[in-house]
């Protein structure tokens, strides 16, 4: 590096960023990269985090005589910023300021239209936006994204920087919830200082960064109801496993989510997905109705063959407690589809006339706490023709939540469906 440089380049930057954010992890956060240049910043972030990426479209309003002078900004959902103190010093007349702010606003409705085609705006209601750009100068369009970001329903806020000018940094604590800036430099001149490599974006490179973003958002229509979900695609993955979780669990669940972490940390992609509609997931009817389950969960499996992002990729099933239950029952019904199962504490006696029917290779992986459910899916196998091992793990409940006991249940997870899904398909 220079002597000037923090960061090799976004990406470094980004990296460097998400150490300090990563304990919004749990909170299901929303990354959004700032057009052009905060996108970039903002996938390794969203990768660290294991949260959705997308961008906020921004456009910076320029002085007439110093291009490189913002004087205000404009962001999507018709957000408008404009610094009328400097203005004023600049010797910027209203109406001069009313011209520019037509031309500029019409410019971004045009980016706008092209950039939401291929990527709609992720739904901010009740979400922690997590707001990332490659850093602060005067901080308007910064400003603008949060009141956007707001506007659009974000339940809290936060900027998260590489670099920026105190004076910047100072003035978004008053409208973010919180300001995180890695680097104030008493001697601040510009962003790009700060860079060894600060090139622009293009277009391209910036959609082909949300293109590959680390999580996307779905929502699968199954019947008459829309079921809700992530799917998370690591590069070269061969393998989709469909995370089916049973009651008292949610796609948004932290141990969901490690399980899902551990498998795409082994080059498996991953879907969480809430089969009942929140209303649904209140009656006991419906949480142990097998049938109702499995056919959402053969629904979402019919689905994936569709999506763009998974269609190319092999299908195999994770399931909890009834979601257990209704992915052995799917595997029943799709057996040209559905490549091999895992059972977490899952209930397979619920699926009995299903078992002897599933031909995929089957772990069951039980606690040794959880004694009931040991004897329900130790008799449970008695019934079943296709492949079929048990993993008891020692002193765990039904929930894994005694200590690495849901690290071994990952582990597990992950070692079996590389190994009997490569078979599969060989």
């Amino acid at each position: 590096m220079n002597r000037h440089s923090d960061f090799t380049d976004r990406r470094n930057a980004g990296e460097q960023l998400a150490l300090r954010l990563v304990g919004f992890r749990d909170d299901n956060p929303v990354v959004i990269g700032l057009t052009r240049g905060g996108v970039a910043v903002a996938e390794p972030v969203a990768h660290a985090l294991h949260a959705s990426l997308d961008m906020l479209v921004v456009q910076k309003l320029a002085a007439p005589s110093q291009p490189e002078l913002g004087i205000g900004a404009f962001a999507e959902g018709d957000v408008q910023v404009v610094d009328t103190v400097l203005c004023d010093h600049l010797g910027i007349m209203p109406a001069e300021i009313r011209r520019l702010t037509r031309e500029r606003a019409e410019a971004l409705d045009e980016r706008i239209r092209h950039y939401r085609q291929r990527f709609p705006r992720i739904d901010l209601s009740g979400r922690l936006a997590i707001i990332v750009d490659d850093g602060l100068a005067t901080g308007s369009t910064a400003h603008a994204a949060i009141r956007s970001a707001r506007r659009a329903g974000a339940d809290r806020v936060i900027l998260a920087v590489p670099v920026g000018s105190r004076n910047a940094v100072d003035r978004l604590e008053a409208c973010a919830d919180e300001v995180i800036c890695l680097r104030t430099p008493e001697d601040f001149a510009a962003v790009g200082f700060h860079y060894d490599n600060f090139s622009q974006l293009t277009d391209e490179v910036m959609l082909d960064i949300l293109a590959r973003g680390t999580r996307a958002e779905i929502g699968i229509p199954v019947g008459d109801a829309v079921v809700l979900g992530f799917v998370d695609i690591p590069p070269r993955a061969r393998l989709l496993v469909i995370l089916a979780h049973g009651s008292g669990s949610s796609r948004l669940s932290p141990r969901n989510h490690e399980v899902a972490r551990v498998l795409q940390e082994g080059g498996i992609a991953t879907m969480l997905v809430d089969l009942l509609t929140e209303e649904e997931s209140s009656l006991p009817a419906h949480i142990f109705d097998i049938e109702h389950l499995a056919d959402r969960l053969e629904g979402v499996v019919a689905w994936s063959r569709t999506f763009r992002r998974t269609r190319h990729l092999g299908v195999a099933l994770f399931g909890a407690s009834t979601g257990a239950a209704a992915a052995l029952a799917v595997a029943a019904r799709c057996p040209d589809l559905v490549r091999s199962v895992v059972s977490r504490g899952g209930r397979p006696d619920l699926a009995r006339h299903w078992l002897p029917l599933v031909h995929a290779p089957t772990l069951l992986i039980v606690g040794g706490d959880d004694v009931e459910v040991l004897r329900l899916t130790r008799e449970a196998m008695t019934h079943m023709r296709a492949p079929v091992s048990l993993e008891v793990i020692p002193g765990a409940g039904h929930l894994f939540e005694e200590a690495a006991a849901l690290e071994r249940v990952a582990a597990l997870a992950r070692d079996w469906f590389t190994r009997t899904s490569a078979v599969r398909a060989a």
